[in-house]
């Protein structure tokens, strides 16, 4: 993704504070590339979940199809812990993605300066996936 696309996740999960923020992204077919994010509404008003907001989501998936783009998952944040997914990002992946097909980006609002990670979520495994930004010869996964 650009640093830009970065920035803008992470300035969605500032905005949203005191409650976590989310948002779709969606790229290209066959491209593991995010080509755009689209902001959402928490309609959880929660600190500690999300909830995407149906008619939104749709609103969002019919723009993004009209870019020729698809829905690659999702952008949530974690206001006062890591982003590492949570049991209930993980229940939340088996019922909405069963096939594993989303990537799920958690930005994570714990510490002065924001994190973000990306993960593949199958039948309860957690896979994180490396993300690189443009113009850096690192990703943003942490060593381990």
């Amino acid at each position: 993704m650009s640093a830009e696309m970065q920035a803008t996740m992470v300035a969605h999960a500032i905005a949203g504070l005191p409650h976590e923020a989310c948002g779709l992204f969606a790229g290209r077919p066959g491209s593991n590339r995010i080509e755009r994010f689209f902001p959402m509404r928490n309609a959880a008003e929660s600190r500690e979940i999300y909830v995407l907001d149906g008619l939104e989501m749709m609103d969002v998936e019919r723009t993004a199809d009209e870019a020729g783009l698809t829905v690659m998952g999702v952008m949530h944040s974690h206001t006062h812990t890591t982003n590492y997914p949570s049991p209930t990002d993980i229940a939340d992946a088996a019922r909405f993605d069963p096939f594993g097909a989303w990537r799920f980006i958690i930005v994570s609002l714990r510490h002065p300066e924001p994190s973000l990670r990306s993960y593949r979520i199958l039948d309860g495994n957690v896979d994180e996936e490396p993300v690189r930004i443009d113009g850096s010869r690192r990703s943003t996964a942490p060593a381990n």
